[in-house]
């Protein structure tokens, strides 16, 4: 089964570290709806013979910007252009949407659930209304937890709440707080991520220029701002000891689940299931052929101008680019992707020429105690977790 991903750009302002693609035009929304539900009819992405949709997921930006009726009308066509299950959300179908805290109302609770979505993704980030500020976040932590109830109330029984870790002068003690908040709120899912600085954004611009509070001032550490990697390292300890203690699974190197709640359409991407993408900036990927030896990916992205988009989709064109996967490429992609979860990267997907060069260049991370192989799949070990994306580049072709 593949997955189905609609790219919602719009946002009611900017974060402060985002470098996903957005755009603060609401007024451009029912156009860029249109826009979708026509690239959906007429511009069908080929998916293997007999391969159907089982998860579909709305990202942005901030979905929950779309008004009520711009839901019910993507609902309408995904259920026409893909003849899902007349029951949304029922059969298995894991249907994900994601929100701000401060968006959720009982009455869009009650419509999203009546439209079959069974999910929802809320970036909490911090439960510090003083960081939430400097993330330049819309909401509170009090909207968090009274947008979870809301949830509850309207049936919606898988939650996942986004975290972040890492900010200007956080100490351990603010990161502990943060995470047995999480776990006062007994969600389903948990994801979690260290504070980046993406080049082009404002947190980069105000870092650049000296803007942010001090790591030496507030914590008495030494190095450059946001986090220095020793305690960053301390963070993730904390983060995985705490959630596996309180019962979840690491099952991927940012997400943590209670079991049976992991997320299925983000799993797509990390096991090489295919996937179609709708929207400006949303990319779509698909496998086909027989054995591992003999498939042909391919790769396509829209553009990122919201603009260009809807322009191009109104006058029958679908603005997107496509590339052939080569071989040595689509190994590459299931090394950098495959090694994040905990069940690691099988190697019997893998052709005999890069099971052969996979298992030369991993020898000395096994060695070293980085690297665990157990019923032909290699996988991070505890250790390995701290210097993965070092892992991953050394297993991969150049």
């Amino acid at each position: 089964m593949a997955g189905l991903y609609i790219h919602i750009p719009f946002c009611a302002s900017r974060c402060i570290y985002c470098n996903f693609y957005s755009t603060t035009s609401l007024k451009l929304r029912q156009r860029y709806v249109d826009a979708v539900c026509r690239e959906m009819e007429t511009h069908p992405f080929p998916l293997p013979e007999g391969m159907g949709i089982d998860t579909i997921y709305l990202g942005g930006g901030t979905p929950s910007q779309l008004t009520i009726p711009q839901l019910e009308q993507l609902f309408l066509y995904i259920n026409k252009v893909y003849k899902l299950p007349s029951q949304l959300g029922g059969g298995g179908l894991e249907i994900t949407i994601e929100m701000n805290p401060d968006d959720v109302t009982p009455e869009f609770a009650t419509i999203l659930s009546q439209l079959g979505v069974n999910r929802v993704s809320m970036g909490a980030q911090t439960f510090d209304d003083e960081r939430l500020r400097f993330l330049h976040r819309r909401h509170t932590t009090a909207q968090v937890q009274q947008a979870v109830k809301i949830l509850r109330d309207a049936g919606i029984g898988n939650i996942s709440i986004d975290l972040m870790y890492g900010f200007p002068g956080e100490t351990l003690d603010d990161w502990q707080r943060d995470i047995e908040a999480a776990l006062s709120l007994d969600v389903e899912h948990i994801s979690a991520y260290c504070l980046m600085v993406e080049e082009g954004t404002p947190l980069a611009k105000m870092m650049h220029n000296g803007d942010c509070p001090s790591c030496e001032e507030r914590s008495g550490l030494q190095g450059d701002c946001p986090l220095h990697e020793e305690l960053e390292r301390q963070m993730y300890e904390l983060l995985i000891d705490r959630l596996t203690n309180a019962g979840y699974e690491h099952y991927e190197i940012s997400n943590f689940a209670k079991p049976g709640y992991r997320s299925k359409h983000n799993s797509s991407y990390w096991q090489d299931i295919p996937y179609i993408g709708l929207g400006a900036a949303a990319h779509s990927y698909t496998v086909l052929g027989g054995s591992s030896s003999e498939t042909t990916a391919f790769r396509s992205w829209n553009v990122a101008d919201i603009h260009q988009y809807i322009e191009a989709i109104e006058r029958g064109e679908l603005p997107s680019e496509q590339e052939e996967i080569d071989d040595d490429t689509h190994y590459n992609d299931r090394i950098t992707v495959a090694l994040r979860t905990s069940e690691g990267l099988d190697l019997t997907t893998l052709s005999d020429r890069h099971r052969r060069y996979c298992m030369k260049e991993a020898q000395r991370f096994l060695d070293d105690g980085l690297l665990q192989l157990c019923d032909n799949r290699l996988s991070l070990t505890r250790k390995g977790l701290f210097v993965s994306d070092y892992i991953m580049s050394s297993l991969i072709m150049v």
